[in-house]
């Protein structure tokens, strides 16, 4: 028999909003992540870093399952929950898909470019080898309005 543990995600989301926060203090669109097993076990957090690393790649999720694959020795992160604060894109929700990750759990949805529920449905396309688990609104307020805030202080700026 198969022992199912429940975790409460939002100790965790609160670790990713932080991370967001500290994307947003260094001038990245705020969006962090947490990587965690299904102990509750943290794996990796981290935040967007595109404009630091001059990465495109460089999504808070993208950093977070590079570091998770290292830490665990190998590419397959089968029994994670994946936690981010804004809807993964298309390149993310690849790399979860191709990752194995058994769950993503995100605050906001991206109308602009969410590739799990807002624009396209990647994580549970039939056609795939592998569906990924949604729980989706875990932190949203927080994470609407650190971004909202972001983004109002861009164009604020450039006036």
């Amino acid at each position: 028999m198969e022992i199912i543990v429940t975790l409460d995600y939002e100790p965790f989301m609160e670790l990713a909003l932080q991370e967001a926060k500290n994307a947003a203090q260094s001038g990245e669109i705020p969006v962090g992540a947490v990587l965690i097993r299904e102990d509750g076990t943290i794996l990796a957090k981290n935040h967007n870093r595109r404009e630091q690393d001059h990465d495109p790649s460089a999504h808070a999720e993208m950093l977070v399952i590079r570091e998770g694959a290292q830490k665990l020795g190998g590419w397959r992160l089968g029994g994670t929950t994946l936690l981010v604060t804004l809807e993964p894109c298309i390149m993310c929700a690849g790399a979860i898909i191709l990752s194995r990750i058994k769950c993503v759990v995100y605050a906001a949805a991206d109308p602009k470019a969410g590739a799990v529920r807002s624009l396209y449905e990647i994580l549970g396309d039939k056609r795939l080898n592998h569906r990924v688990e949604v729980c989706e609104g875990v932190g949203r307020e927080n994470s609407q309005i650190l971004l909202q805030e972001f983004f109002q202080s861009r164009r604020h700026n450039k006036k």
